[in-house]
């Protein structure tokens, strides 16, 4: 059983239940389906009335929208992503796979993001109905602010998301202007609504870490705390490498923020979903305290990995005793 918890037990609010659709989002999700099957979208539709979920969606903005700021943050963002871009220059720019992906380091040294990392295109990250023909996935991460994401489930943590959104979309668009000025095609995905590709998965492929429990990336230097935006582009980048810092054991012995989550979302055990094994939030229980907080985000404020100066040792700390194993 799980911990006692402040914010247990929760009790939906009827004008938010009332829009729970007949189909259950983790049916959508795929959830105990054993074969591979590309995603569907279940949330943060571009137009909500497209997905059975879009009643609640809209719930969501109903309910920030009535504390003071997420509007006026949500409209800066929305001014970011759809600002225009400039032409695609006449001339490619030519320079070697390791040089294009170098020199992505100027967006973290002016401060965009806090990582980049390139990843080979697979098809099977496009959602259903989606066709990408670009041939590699630039991702771009932004860690949120410690002091604003530990108050969750309070508005300030869903502000700092906001904040966190609308910087990873800064980010993509500048990597996307640029690459035009290069004579390069791009295209950007900012999110959070959803674009043509899940950004989890090329996430892992390209070295931003590793999966936690709670459903999101794990990473030594950001913890569980950070969003994510891409590019997609046909500029030959040389692909960065997956890595592995030990974070799924940890995991499999961690219990902090499966204890943490209110609706108990959270399980002990990885389950299936669309054909492959892995740690997974339920959708059901997840959401109408998600919505009902502002995006709640207890779940990365409370990983261990999440604590300022803590992932890096932690990592270290997981390298040494793996070593060990493999020398014993």
């Amino acid at each position: 059983m799980p911990r006692a918890n402040p914010y247990r037990p929760f009790t939906p609010d009827p004008k938010q239940s009332e829009r729970v659709p007949e189909i259950s989002g983790n049916a959508i999700n795929g959830l105990g389906d054993t074969t591979f099957r590309r995603p569907d979208v279940v949330y943060w539709a571009p137009d909500p009335a497209t997905i059975s979920h879009g009643p609640m969606q809209d719930y969501f903005y109903m309910r920030s929208n009535e504390v003071d700021g997420f509007a006026k943050a949500r409209a800066r963002r929305l001014k970011i992503n759809e600002a225009p871009l400039p032409p695609i220059a006449d001339s490619p720019a030519q320079r070697s796979p390791r040089n294009w992906t170098t020199a992505l380091e100027r967006f973290v040294q002016s401060g965009l993001c806090e990582k980049v990392g390139v990843t080979e295109m697979n098809p099977d990250w496009a959602y259903a109905g989606q066709t990408v023909t670009q041939t590699r996935v630039i991702i771009a991460g932004v860690q949120h602010a410690y002091d604003a994401i530990q108050t969750a489930p309070a508005p300030e943590a869903g502000l700092e998301v906001v904040r966190q959104y609308t910087r990873a979309g800064a980010a993509a668009k500048a990597i996307t202007a640029w690459l035009h000025e290069q004579g390069w095609a791009a295209e950007a995905v900012t999110g959070p609504l959803t674009g043509s590709i899940t950004l989890i998965p090329p996430a892992l492929a390209c070295g931003f870490g590793e999966l936690g429990k709670h459903g999101s990336i794990i990473n030594p230097e950001m913890g569980a705390s950070f969003r994510l935006s891409a590019v997609l582009t046909d500029a030959p980048f040389a692909p960065t490498p997956r890595q592995s810092h030990g974070v799924d054991d940890f995991c499999q012995n961690c219990r902090i923020c499966e204890d943490a989550c209110p609706p108990e979302a959270l399980s002990p055990d990885k389950q299936t979903v669309r054909g492959e094994t892995k740690w997974y939030v339920d959708f059901d229980k997840c959401v109408p305290f998600f919505n009902e907080t502002h995006g709640c985000a207890i779940c990365i404020a409370v990983c261990p990995w999440s604590r300022p100066g803590v992932g890096l040792n932690l990592a270290a700390k997981l390298a040494r005793r793996a070593q060990r194993k493999e020398t014993a």
